[in-house]
């Protein structure tokens, strides 16, 4: 296995970055300083350093999904000490969120210490869709809905082509929930294309990442991900198996 991907899947940065933590020679293999992209590791045989400190085996990696609740930040640490989200998983490991919910949306997120899967999931140019649950003020128009799905403009530049849906309309309460799907994760994406739109988001959750589903989990409450979940969360993101 290449160190640069060994380093990923422990862990410690995405591909990229691993690659530029060997060019500056922060790793060691059995004791001696790597440099050179592309070096060949055994994970069972070699030791490997990271910054003087052992790098675990990649069987260490540990994938969770937990129904993130409001009022919690996808952080590890906060300037207010607000709860974060890695105060709800008790795990041994070291894990980190993939991505970010805002304070206030609930949902599905992906803890991981997988720093590869953790990269593509969250790039762009991998296309992984991301689906949301909005109930926005008023009464949302099929005009509307085409405009979220062909894409607004927000921070002067356009989102990319989205899905969007009714679900449910609260006629007598001037309410509306739908259904948005996108596939790039701009800061406050879903709430600002609503906002844009003259429906600005009263509660947001998010549902599904991928083929990975929120399911019947409580607010705060976390699993594991089954093995076939994180072979196909690897597949969609590109990652060979």
């Amino acid at each position: 296995m290449r160190l640069q991907k060994y380093l990923a899947q422990c862990g410690i940065a995405s591909r990229r970055k691993c690659e530029l933590y060997i060019h500056n020679g922060e790793v060691a293999v059995n004791g001696k300083i790597i440099t050179e992209m592309g070096y060949i590791v055994d994970p069972y045989k070699d030791h490997i350093t990271f910054r003087g400190n052992d790098v675990k085996n990649p069987e260490n990696n540990v994938y969770l999904l937990l129904n993130k609740p409001k009022e919690t930040v996808t952080t590890s640490k906060d300037q207010f000490n607000r709860k974060s989200v890695i105060d709800l998983v008790d795990v041994p490991q070291r894990v980190y969120p993939v991505g970010r919910l805002d304070y206030h949306t609930t949902g599905l997120l992906i803890l991981t210490n997988d720093g590869e899967l953790a990269q593509r999931l969250t790039h762009p140019s991998h296309s992984i869709e991301k689906i949301y649950q909005a109930l926005v003020k008023g009464e949302v128009s099929q005009d509307t809905l085409q405009k979220l799905r062909l894409g607004i403009e927000i921070d002067g530049r356009k989102t990319r082509k989205a899905t969007a849906r009714i679900v449910r309309s609260y006629t007598g309460k001037n309410r509306t929930l739908l259904e948005i799907g996108i596939k790039e994760g701009r800061n406050r994406q879903v709430r600002k294309m609503c906002e844009a739109v003259d429906h600005p988001v009263i509660y947001l959750k998010r549902i599904s990442v991928g083929s990975l589903t929120i399911g019947n989990l409580k607010p705060g409450e976390y699993r594991n991900l089954k093995p076939e979940e994180v072979n196909r969360l690897k597949k969609e993101a590109g990652m060979v198996l």
